[in-house]
Order: C-alpha cells, then structure tokens, then sequence
C-alpha cells in the first residue's frame, strides 16, 4: 500500500518532482505546515530558514519548467543534523558558548546535498557534544520520540531520526562515533548508514572551525527507506579537496539481486552488553524468514576476536578520539581518576577515564590491537558477506536526564543496567570502521520500532545497503507512528 506523500522516500518525492505530480515549493511547504502542527511536542527540527527555502524550492521549479538536468535528489525538502556546519547557522552541538556565532560556510556533506537537489530548510536536535544516546540540551531543549513522547529518540543524530520518522523532512544526514546514526534509526523506525571510516569527509562537521578528521567517527545519511541511503552516500562520499588531488573513491557496488545470493552470521547477545529479549525476538524472527528463503544463515560463525578485548579497545579509543573537547580541569581529573582505579576495574567509567587521559604510547598500542581486529574481520568475510546484530540492547527507553550519563540505568531483561554498556554495540562494528546499516524489522510489544544492525566488510557500504534494500522489499517497509499518518 502506498504511503501518504510526507511518508514516501526521498527517491519517490524526487520522481513525482520530475513529472510535475507536484512543485517544489508545494512540496516544501507541505513539510513546513507538518513542522508547524507536530514539531512543538517533538522538538526534533531547532532552527529553520523558511525565507531562504522557499526561495530555493522556487528556483527548483524553474529548473524543472526550463527542462535543466536535475539533480537525483531535486526539490527534496531536507534538514540537517545540527553539527554541520550550515552557512547562515550557528553550528552549536548544544553548547551555549557557541549559539551565537553564525558559520558562513557550508560543511561538505552539506553542499553535496545541495548539490544533489535537496531543498535544505532547517536543523535537527542533537545532545551536548553529540554524547547521548538522548538528544537534549541547554541551547534547544529535548526531543522526544514520535513513537512516545515520554521516550528518547536515540542520539546524537535524534532530531534526525525523529523528524524523518513522524514525516517532518525527506531525508537527512547524521554523524556515528558511538550507533549516533544507527541508534535514532533503531529507536525511530528509519533508516541509517554508518559509512566505512573514511569514505564521507566530515569536513565542516566541528565546533570553532577545527579541521583534523578524528578516529572512529563517520558522518553519513539517515532516511525512510534503505535506497534512499544508496542515493544519499553516493551523493556525499568521496575525499575534500585536498586528498581529492591524489586519491578518488570507488566503492564496490553490490552483485547480489536476491536475498539468498548471500551469507550472513546472526548475533543475538554478547556477555559485554546482554540483549533484551524483544529484540533478539525481533533478529530471531528475521533470521528464520531468512533461512526460509534460502539464504545461508549461521548462529555460530563469528570473526575470531576476544569481545571483552574488543570492547575495551573501543571505549578507550572512543574517549581518546573525543578527549580533544575537553577542558584542562576536567582532563586534569581524568589524568587523577585513571591512576587511582584498580587495574582489574572494567568499568565504563574507569575505560572512560583511562581512555580520556590515554597516553600516546597506550593509543599506539591499543591501535595495534584494533588492527589485528580489522584482520580478523577480514578474514571472516572471506565465509560470509554479512553480521546480522543489535543495534542496542532495548527499544527506545524513558526520558532521564538526571545526574552524570555513566550512572543512569536502563532496564534489561527485567534487571537494571548501565545505560552506557549497550556501547559495545556500537564498537563492534565502529572501532574496526566497518559499514552498518540500520534497519527497521519489528516491534516490541509495547508497540516501539526494532531495528537490525547490518555489518559488512570494509568499503562494503553498498552491500550492506542492498540487504537492507532487499529486506524492506520483502520483510518490512517503513510504518509511520500512529500519532503522526
């Protein structure tokens, strides 16, 4: 059944764009009269520039009357995660100290969408730097999940992931250090694409103008459909314009056409982060419809890394990646905490404070162990082309915001836990920088979106992506929140 327009994949707005089923500027402002009714109790687009947007959507439509090439993603209303930098915007990361400094350049990921056609008009939440699985701070306040208002939407990329799903913008693009793309696509019901490390320059997606690219994190798209994440990477990857003078980007395009062209491991749970049951039920049912249709699925094959070893490289090398934001007082207490902690302590917090004040030789070394993990993976995909797991332990939890992140708990199982231990899902695929793709393929019982984490080989994007394109055609598309069709 087809969806309602504000509903369909930016592919499709694209097409009915291009046969003149309905203006550009119609179109943008269809999305601004839903921003209008359903945005106030979700707070999941920030900032907007309508003015600038609708001058936009009408030079789109003259582009179409005038019968101009256009773009792949031509007169598609689009909003941004808030990270990027976006000329005529301050890029904020929810700190206060930077809600008045308006950026006159555009980040890459930025000028490419535009490149490709989208009708950029507005910013979507994100927590304080971009470090919660909740996506609330001072400059913005709190964005809540369409599926549940009194639920987080995932973070840091929740403004995204919220705004895509209750049918507020057509696409969207994200940052991921720890699932910040793949965690509001699981919690929301959309899709998201982690990208191979490398592959999408964050070029302008910083605070204060800084300019190194850091370990781990990618920026990549998030959208309501798995093909609109193929359109999407294909539109924003590639190198800036200094490494675009010695390399180019060639990823490989996906050879499979059908779901049994392919072999996939299936995990469940992991000692490091157990699962809940509503979502190993989830991957559970999915991986039977799988061996169904004839697709060679394993519960048992496993690239040959120690979990607990791998966890603990990725949140020291997590922290190390992010230590750069922080102030001389709050390092200087890492430097105290990580030299009075018991060396058997694994603590989150005590990985954190050791990763927060890792020391440059430590960094190598642990870099060490990460690459012989990446090998290990390699070899894996020698057997299989695809690792079917979480994305995160539960479905989207209840808002809390109180007291420091590493102490607040979450349910499992009908136990409580550290928030911060579903993490590993995370590292799994990212400290390694292998592709992921998010995909929705269920609910709890309590009627909130399960998604599927899709890990591929490196540079195996597209793959990945033609799985999760596969699935949607014959496991599951996208379902609007009821409050919101």
């Amino acid at each position: 059944m087809s969806l309602a327009l504000p509903f369909q994949t930016a592919k499709q707005l694209a097409a009915a764009v291009r046969k003149k089923k309905i203006g550009c500027l119609e179109l943008l402002d269809l999305y601004l009269k839903r921003v209008e009714a359903y945005n106030p109790e979700l707070n999941a687009i920030i900032a907007t520039d309508i003015e600038g947007a609708r001058k936009r959507a009408k030079a789109a439509d003259r582009a179409v009357r005038a019968g101009k090439k256009l773009g792949p993603l031509h007169g598609v209303p689009m909003t941004i995660k808030e990270s990027f930098d976006v000329a005529g915007f301050p890029t904020t990361w929810g700190d206060p100290a930077f809600k008045d400094t308006v950026v006159q350049q555009n980040s890459l990921v930025t000028q490419r969408m535009l490149d490709a056609g989208v009708t950029l008009f507005g910013k979507s939440n994100v927590p304080l730097n971009l470090a919660d699985w909740q996506s609330y701070n001072e400059v913005y306040g709190s964005t809540n999940n369409p599926w549940d208002l009194g639920r987080t939407p995932g973070g840091s990329s929740g403004g995204s992931g919220a705004a895509l799903a209750a049918g507020l913008t057509g696409i969207e693009a994200g940052s991921d250090i720890g699932a910040s793309i793949r965690n509001p696509a699981h919690y929301c019901g959309v899709w998201g694409h982690k990208p191979s490390w490398g592959v999408v320059s964050p070029k302008g997606h910083a605070l204060a103008g800084a300019v190194a690219y850091g370990d781990i994190g990618v920026v990549g798209p998030l959208a309501r459909g798995a093909e609109d994440l193929e359109i999407a990477l294909t539109a924003m990857a590639g190198p800036d314009s200094i490494d675009g003078r010695g390399w180019t980007l060639s990823l490989p395009r996906s050879k499979k056409t059908k779901l049994r062209d392919f072999k996939v491991a299936v995990l469940l749970t992991d000692p490091n982060a157990e699962v809940d049951d509503s979502v190993q039920e989830q991957i559970s049912k999915l991986a039977a419809f799988l061996a169904r249709n004839k697709v060679k699925v394993s519960d048992k094959a496993r690239p040959a890394i120690d979990t607990t070893e791998l966890n603990d490289v990725y949140i020291r090398l997590l922290r190390a990646a992010t230590s750069g934001r922080m102030s001389d007082a709050v390092y200087e207490q890492a430097v105290k905490d990580a030299a009075s902690l018991p060396a058997d302590d694994m603590s989150y917090f005590a990985q954190m404070q050791r990763g927060n004040s890792l020391p440059h030789r430590s960094w190598l070394q642990l870099n060490e162990k990460r690459h012989k993990m990446r090998w290990a993976w390699d070899a894996f995909f020698q057997d299989y082309d695809l690792m079917l797991c979480p994305v995160a332990v539960t479905a989207a939890f209840p808002h809390d915001q109180a007291g420091l992140r590493h102490k607040r708990t979450i349910v499992v199982n009908n136990k409580k836990v550290p928030v911060v231990d579903q993490i590993f899902w995370a590292g799994y695929s990212g400290v390694t920088w292998l592709p992921s793709t998010a995909a929705p393929i269920g609910q709890s019982k309590e009627g909130l979106p399960i998604g599927v984490q899709i890990i591929g080989r490196q540079y195996g994007d597209y793959e990945c992506i033609q799985f999760a394109k596969l699935l949607e055609k014959e496991y599951r598309g996208f379902e609007p929140p009821p409050a919101y069709s």
